[in-house]
């Protein structure tokens, strides 16, 4: 089966400039830029030095002293690609030039009224802005897309993301103290994921849970976005398993009236070494034992899936695209969400009668 799964790229190769030279910066965004063959210009960092290291690095041309410089230099037609932490996206937003066009890391915000501000500052100064939620991107997801949209597993009713997994959360120090951990910094991932499939659901339930013998917030969490009586939408997330690789799991899994898709995420599993992915689908043919197939596909979520986020982005502006698919409007429904999940969290549950 030819499965289509790679990002279109613009047709124009706008320069893009780089705000923030964090490990992000390093091992996603420049090496899926470089293979993509997009133009980076320029760069700033609150720590210059920094800057100059991973400009070094990557053969970025320029590197610019603040902000404030670098939009001074940059040309109309600049993409800017803002990868600080949510608390600086607000006061780095007002310094770009009205109309500019802005890639965003992930979350939109910390909380849900950051969020809120995030969204109006790009409407005011009509920002054309959008979010890196890059996993819609992961060849396994694009492929599974392709799938789905062509019928070949019939009506989908079934979606689970499922991880038993190890995370050293101590190689993210920005984040490992957050007091929303779990969700707001890791599943907001998969509730982005099954928004891009199935759109926003009806209600959301959710519970995440701490590990007491960790410091965390929370490390766990099970979520179900309720869409209908048919509909399982699924997320069940488990950070803590330190037992050896042998029972652990990090999936994706399409379940449909005709047949199921399955994909591993690889890079989650022996974190930060990571494993292959794996993409296999099973088609229902009648008078047939039910086989699963492989599928090869080039790329991971890391960094490939970063082409797709910034593809997006400059086939927008350029007019070869009419969907911004992770727009600012677009991916404040996944942050609603993540906030419905914490309220659920803190409020949700039925005690039942025991005094009987």
């Amino acid at each position: 089966m030819d499965l289509v799964y790679k990002p279109e790229l613009p047709k124009e190769n706008r320069p893009i400039y780089i705000i923030g030279a964090g490990g992000i910066v390093r091992d996603a965004h420049l090496p899926a830029y470089k293979k993509a063959g997009f133009n980076v210009a320029g760069i700033t960092n609150r720590t210059k030095q920094r800057a100059i290291d991973v400009a070094k690095s990557f053969n970025i041309p320029n590197v610019f002293n603040s902000v404030e410089d670098m939009v001074a230099h940059a040309p109309e037609n600049a993409v800017f690609d803002l990868t600080l932490m949510p608390n600086q996206f607000v006061k780095t937003l007002e310094l770009l030039p009205d109309n500019a066009a802005v890639l965003i890391q992930k979350p939109m915000g910390d909380y849900y009224e950051q969020t809120l501000e995030i969204l109006n500052v790009c409407r005011r100064k009509h920002l054309i802005a959008a979010i890196n939620c890059q996993m819609r991107f992961a060849p396994y997801v694009m492929a599974a897309k392709y799938m789905i949209e062509k019928g070949l597993i019939g009506q989908l009713y079934d979606f689970e993301v499922r991880l038993s997994i190890y995370t050293p959360w101590e190689y993210f120090p920005n984040v490992v103290n957050h007091p929303r951990l779990e969700i707001q910094q890791h599943s907001i991932h998969y509730i982005d994921l099954i928004r891009s499939f199935l759109g926003n659901p009806k209600k959301v339930y959710s519970k995440t849970l701490k590990n007491p013998a960790k410091k965390m917030s929370s490390t766990r969490t099970t979520t179900i976005m309720d869409y209908s009586d048919a509909m399982r939408a699924i997320i069940n997330t488990n950070h803590d398993h330190n037992f050896g690789e042998k029972n652990q799991e990090s999936f994706v899994k399409w379940e449909g009236t005709k047949g199921a898709i399955k994909a591993r995420i690889g890079l989650l599993l022996d974190y930060p070494n990571g494993k292959p992915d794996l993409f296999q689908y099973c088609l229902i043919e009648e008078g047939k034992i039910p086989k699963w197939v492989e599928v090869p596909l080039e790329g991971s979520w890391f960094p490939d899936a970063f082409v797709g986020t910034m593809a997006s982005l400059m086939r927008y502006v350029e007019g070869s695209s009419k969907e911004l698919h992770t727009s600012v409007e677009d991916v404040v429904h996944s942050m609603a969400i993540v906030e419905a999940a914490y309220q659920s969290n803190n409020n949700g549950g039925v005690t039942p009668n025991y005094n009987i």
